[in-house]
């Protein structure tokens, strides 16, 4: 199968033949084995699958009310381009890193997602704008006396996982992973060539053959 030169068709393909274990093992083929973000990190509804360009955000705790309220927020936001993911990280997670208010201008502005390493609130308000979110769980408290964005568009490491802006994003109910702009064609045209084989294995071991078997002739397991 091709891939496609479009971002928007590579996203969608993506979407549709894979998912993040068979991602995952390519990367970890290629000597890259620490490219999932933290496992607490999870989609807000399981039929969430999310695909695109990585916009990294920067974030620290800060102690009480700020003269400029949320930091660099509303600029992070209103700059992301369709198809590009909020990712964020920093700070203590006290608080909140997501919510209705930023769902909405990030849906509209065409973005394909977000990810933070740290809460959501606002939850039937995301949830009913039908927008792929992953975070690590429910929180209502308000990030403004808590925490604020200090830089975007810019390398960020989220436990030990490095993310540059542009990078590949792929998740699903499974995981968040990060794949390396300059290894994705690579990492994209072996994935499906798995999921492929995959296939294959399991409809011979639905057919009699033992997983032995199966493994010694295809190398899947």
């Amino acid at each position: 199968m091709s891939i496609p030169k479009n971002d928007l068709e590579l996203f969608e393909l993506m979407k549709r033949e894979l998912y993040t274990p068979v991602i995952g093992d390519i990367l970890d083929d290629l000597g890259r084995f620490h490219q999932f973000l933290p496992a607490a990190v999870q989609p807000m509804k399981e039929h969430m699958v999310l695909a695109g360009r990585a916009m990294p955000v920067n974030m620290i705790d800060v102690y009480g009310k700020q003269d400029k309220p949320f930091g660099l927020l509303t600029d992070a936001l209103d700059q992301l381009q369709p198809g590009e993911v909020y990712v964020a990280h920093g700070g203590h997670m006290r608080c909140a890193y997501w919510g209705e208010i930023l769902t909405a201008t990030a849906r509209t502005r065409g973005a394909a997602g977000a990810v933070v390493n740290g809460y959501h609130r606002d939850t039937p308000q995301v949830l009913e704008q039908n927008w792929p979110v992953f975070s690590r769980g429910r929180f209502a408290q308000d990030s403004s006396v808590r925490t604020k964005v200090v830089d975007y568009r810019c390398p960020i490491e989220v436990e030990g996982v490095w993310i540059n802006p542009g990078d590949l994003i792929f998740a699903d109910q499974d995981g968040v992973l990060v794949i390396p702009r300059e290894l994705e064609a690579e990492v994209v045209e072996r994935a499906l060539e798995k999921a492929k084989g995959e296939k294959l294995v399991r409809k011979e071991i639905e057919a009699g053959l033992s997983s032995t078997a199966a493994f010694q002739k295809y190398g899947i397991l």
